[in-house]
């Protein structure tokens, strides 16, 4: 095995990373449509990976090259989920059909198999808690079961192929998916932990400037529903001042549950966008029943 074309590959993959996580900060503060939009960024990066990964072979020897499309594939189907990783399964498998050849077929049903094992140990990772190694090496050996079954679809010539380079597949996956996953992981978790934090940070310095002014707000208020109920008690009923008074009063009341909601803040919930209004905070939402 030529480990330059090996180094050559790792780099390719270490800026797949390198772009997921500024892709991940990046749709941190991005609008909503945006951050929408982020597998979508996340399934073309790893897409344009896997097929420079085709492009970029590594020389196992004589004319015999193998290549590791299959490794950025799993990588983020495990990490990211199904759009993304459809995304770049769609481009890869795309590629290799514009490149033609007996082992077209073959090489595009492998794409798609691979999408769905990584698929499916990402489901399981989830019901464990978390991607561990046990899960990012199930998949490596998965994904170079469907890479032999792919050699074996070509028969006699697939397995004439796949002998002299399946240990070299077998140690690509096993190091390309069972411990990249790990660090592809890391990643993911780190910059989950760190928006958790932001959020955390965000609804403590919301909540005390809500309490303060709630505290503010509620002295002033209790004078204005009392000062309201005295005067209601000297003003004949059925005239303009009373129905006046009423609708004060009643206003009045809104403000208070307003500021009970203020100090009941739990979480934040923005008002929908509104023209050229600035962002703003919907309490109703945003607060736990009182």
């Amino acid at each position: 095995m030529d480990y330059h074309h090996v180094i050559e590959a790792a780099g390719v993959v270490s800026l797949g990373l390198v772009a997921y996580s500024y892709l991940v900060r990046w749709s941190e503060g991005a609008p909503p449509s945006w951050r929408r939009a982020r597998p979508i960024a996340v399934g073309l990066v790893f897409g344009v990976v896997a097929v420079v990964l085709m492009v970029s072979r590594i020389h196992v020897g004589g004319d015999r090259f193998v290549d590791a499309r299959a490794v950025p594939i799993a990588l983020v189907m495990l990490v990211e989920g199904g759009p993304a990783g459809v995304v770049a399964a769609t481009l890869a498998a795309a590629y290799r059909i514009w490149l033609g050849g007996g082992g077209a077929v073959a090489g595009v049903l492998a794409i798609a198999a691979i999408a769905v094992a990584a698929f499916g140990v990402r489901a399981w990772a989830r019901r464990d808690g978390g991607i561990g190694l046990r899960h990012s090496f199930a998949l490596s050996l998965a994904v170079w079961a469907i890479t032999a079954a792919a050699f074996l679809m070509l028969g006699e010539r697939g397995r004439a192929m796949l002998a002299p380079v399946w240990l070299a597949l077998l140690l690509l996956y096993v190091v390309g998916i069972g411990l990249v996953a790990r660090l592809f992981a890391e990643v993911a978790a780190s910059q989950a932990a760190e928006r958790s934090r932001r959020e955390a940070a965000q609804l403590r310095a919301v909540t005390t400037l809500a309490n303060a002014a709630a505290h503010e707000i509620n002295n002033p208020l209790m004078a204005v529903i009392g000062g309201l109920s005295l005067v209601a008690r000297e003003v004949p009923a059925d005239t303009d001042q009373a129905r006046w008074i009423t609708g004060a009063r009643e206003g009045a009341e809104k403000i208070r549950d307003i500021v009970k909601r203020m100090n009941h803040i739990t979480t934040l919930e923005e008002v929908p966008p509104q023209g050229a209004l600035p962002p703003m905070l919907d309490i109703r939402k945003s607060s736990a029943p009182s």
